[in-house]
C-alpha cells in the first residue's frame, strides 16, 4: 500500500558505483504493482529521513510502464544531508517513499538535431534523452564536462550508448586546454539546432547568456542549484496564520531553517527554490524572492513564497500555514 494517493513505496535493489563520490541506486516497487511511467527528464522526489525530500533525475530508459527507477546521487560533503544520507545509511533492501515521476525538462522529440551540454551530474537526466533520441533517429552531440576522468559519471554507458559514432565529447577541468568553450560551439550551430544544458549554476547562466539571442522554443535547461543566495539576513517576524503562532527569523537563518527549528510541517525539496516544493501562499507582508520558480508576474503579484530561500522585505511576513 502506498502512504496515500499520490506516493509509491520503493525498495532499493541496487547501488552502482559511477565514479567519484557518484553512485546509482536503482528502485522497484516494494508491493510488486507497476511502476508509473516517465518521459526523458523526469525526475522523482524521494523522501528520506526526518522529513526529508530530496528531487533525484531518472537515469533509465523512459518506458510508460518501467521495471525500476534509476538515480544517481553525488556526496556533498557540506550539502544539506541528503547526499550524505543516501550514500552513508541507504543499504539494498531499504523501502522509501516517493513521488510519481514528474517532468520539468522534457525532451522535444521534433528537433531534428539536439546538442547538450552537461557538467557533472547533470548528466543523469541527459542519459534517458540520448537514447530516446537514437530511438527515433534523430541527430545528437554531448558536450560533457567533469573535474577529472574519474569524476565522469556513467562514462561506460556512455560508450555503449554512442556505440563509436564520435557524438561524445569529453572535457576534464583537471587537464590543460581542456575547458569546454560554451559560447563557440553554440556559435557555429544552425538556428533550428535545440541546445540544452544541465549542470551547475556557473555552467547554466554562461549557456544563457550565449543562448540569449536564439529562439528560446529551442534552448532547454536544468538547473541543479540557485542562481542567487538564499535569504539569510533575517532580521524579521513570521506569523503563522491558522495557529497565530509568531516566531523571529535572526540572521544566518531561512524561514525554512525556522520554520523545521519549531517542528513546523511544510514540504521541502531542494532548498535552492528551484522545484517550487516549498511555496506557500502569503497572507500579509512583502516576500524578498531569492528563488527560480516564481516567474517575474508573480513574484511581483506577492501572493506565495519559496521559504527554502526567500525572505521578507517588510518586518512581519504572515503565512498560510
Amino acid at each position: 500500500m502506498s502512504m496515500n494517493t499520490s506516493q509509491i513505496e520503493l525498495r532499493l535493489k541496487r547501488i552502482t558505483f559511477e565514479a567519484e563520490r557518484i553512485s546509482s541506486f536503482e528502485f522497484v516497487s516494494a508491493d510488486a504493482n507497476p511502476l508509473p511511467g516517465f518521459q526523458p527528464g523526469a525526475h522523482i522526489d524521494l523522501h528520506l529521513q526526518q522529513g526529508m525530500i530530496r528531487s533525484y533525475s531518472l537515469a533509465n530508459a523512459a518506458s510508460a510502464d518501467p521495471l525500476y527507477y534509476r538515480v544517481a546521487v553525488q556526496r556533498e560533503p557540506n550539502g544539506r544531508g541528503g547526499s550524505r544520507w543516501a550514500h552513508d545509511k541507504l543499504r539494498v533492501g531499504d523501502k522509501v517513499w516517493a513521488t510519481p515521476p514528474q517532468n520539468d525538462f522534457p525532451l522535444d522529440e521534433c528537433a531534428s538535431s539536439t546538442v547538450f551540454f552537461v557538467g557533472g551530474i547533470g548528466i543523469t537526466p541527459v542519459l534517458p534523452m540520448l537514447r530516446r533520441l537514437d530511438a527515433i533517429g534523430r541527430e545528437w552531440k554531448l558536450m560533457y564536462a567533469s573535474r577529472s576522468p574519474g569524476e565522469t559519471a556513467f562514462a561506460e554507458e556512455l560508450q555503449r550508448i554512442d556505440a563509436g559514432r564520435g557524438r561524445i565529447v569529453h572535457f576534464h577541468d583537471s587537464e590543460p586546454g581542456q575547458r569546454l568553450e560554451i559560447r563557440a560551439t553554440v556559435a557555429a550551430l544552425p538556428a533550428s539546432t535545440h541546445v540544452y544544458c544541465c549542470g551547475p549554476t556557473g555552467m547554466i547562466d554562461d549557456f544563457l547568456a550565449v543562448t540569449a539571442e536564439r529562439d528560446p522554443s529551442t534552448v532547454h535547461y536544468e538547473r541543479f542549484g540557485a542562481a542567487q543566495q538564499a535569504a539569510t539576513e533575517g532580521g524579521f517576524d513570521v506569523v503563522l496564520h491558522r495557529s497565530g503562532a509568531k516566531y523571529r527569523v535572526e540572521p544566518g537563518k531561512t524561514i525554512l531553517d525556522v520554520l523545521l527549528d519549531n517542528n513546523v510541517a511544510v514540504p521541502y525539496s531542494c532548498c535552492n527554490g528551484v522545484c517550487g516544493s516549498c511555496r506557500t501562499e502569503i497572507i500579509d507582508g512583502q516576500a524578498d524572492h531569492r528563488d527560480d520558480f516564481l516567474s517575474d508576474e508573480e513574484k511581483q503579484a506577492n501572493q506565495a513564497i519559496m521559504v527554502c530561500c526567500s525572505g521578507a522585505r517588510s518586518k512581519t511576513l504572515v503565512l498560510d500555514l
